[in-house]
């Protein structure tokens, strides 16, 4: 646990549905098979990208365990653990540890206005507690995120806590901030699709956490940017930014667009979002099919596996 680190694309695992909104765990399997083929560093899961607020609790701790076995140690996993009260993030960080999670990742509660004068005492709590690395999702729409200083101050008290997922707009600053305050201890992930993240690996981030279904191109793309291949990275990143832009105007078109992508690619059998849902219109169903085959040229014309599975099925033979 003291050498978990990321350096790279840490991919949201979707939960994958049949029909009936029963959890298909089979098809996980393939969805973290294609994450290790496509180059992460880590995944994650249950989190936002994952429907984590339509799982009961054994279904979020089933789908944690079911990763860890389909890793089979070949990459970790990083395990979501999203409560408003410090027991209920500690009780499922403990049964995440104990079905062999890597690290732990927790948003903070921002369904109520919170200062950093409430939250210190919350993510205190928990991190006496919990063992394993942590991280903490700061998601915060129109709102100020964690500061540098209250990031500084908990990783003093705390160093287990060593990432901080921001998913806001220009935060280069931000990054070169908290790297500053904590001489580095503390690293900055990107999220929010990985829609910023050209523009952050300049300035320090250690990883970016965006959907499964395009995490390969990423992969490549970050892969270019640290090489100081810049152009090279942008060509990539390009390929797949107009189906994150689009996808992410809102979380529930989000997993309609990413299941979708998976299953075009031959990833996920189906494309079912759990109830409740948005039901997608006429336009925003077509508009979505079309990025898909815009993102399944451009894995030809990069030279990519729009299967990466099935190509290395096909090598084994």
């Amino acid at each position: 646990m003291r050498d978990f680190r990321i350096d790279g694309i840490v991919p949201i695992i979707p939960t994958p549905f049949f029909a009936d909104d029963r959890p298909d765990w089979e098809s996980l399997r393939g969805l973290v098979d294609f994450a290790h083929a496509g180059g992460a560093c880590a995944v994650c899961l249950p989190a936002y990208a994952s429907e984590f607020y339509k799982l009961s609790e054994d279904e979020r701790r089933e789908s944690v365990a079911r990763a860890v076995e389909y890793a089979a140690a070949r990459i970790p996993v990083i395990a979501q653990v999203n409560f408003a009260t410090p027991p209920m993030v500690v009780e499922a960080a403990a049964a995440a540890k104990g079905n062999g999670a890597t690290a732990v990742c927790s948003a903070v509660p921002r369904m109520i206005p919170l200062s950093e004068n409430d939250l210190f005492p919350y993510f205190a709590r928990i991190l006496d507690s919990v063992e394993l690395p942590f991280i903490i999702q700061d998601f915060n729409p129109g709102g100020a995120t964690l500061t540098s200083r209250f990031v500084a101050n908990l990783n003093s008290e705390f160093p287990h806590f060593r990432y901080i997922k921001l998913e806001e707009p220009m935060m280069s600053t931000r990054v070169r901030e908290i790297d500053d305050a904590t001489d580095g201890r503390v690293g900055v992930l990107e999220g929010w699709g990985g829609m910023y993240m050209l523009e952050l690996i300049s300035a320090g981030i250690a990883g970016v956490m965006p959907g499964l279904a395009v995490s390969d191109v990423l992969a490549l793309s970050f892969r270019q940017a640290r090489a100081n291949d810049f152009d090279g990275a942008y060509e990539s990143f390009m390929h797949v930014c107009p189906q994150i832009v689009f996808s992410l105007q809102s979380m529930e078109l989000f997993h309609h667009a990413e299941k979708r992508l998976l299953q075009a690619r031959g990833i996920l059998p189906n494309a079912f979002v759990r109830q409740v849902r948005m039901e997608l219109r006429e336009d925003e169903a077509r508009h979505i099919e079309f990025l898909n085959m815009k993102v399944l040229t451009s894995l030809d014309q990069l030279g990519m596996a729009r299967n990466p599975l099935l190509a290395m099925n096909s090598q084994v033979k």
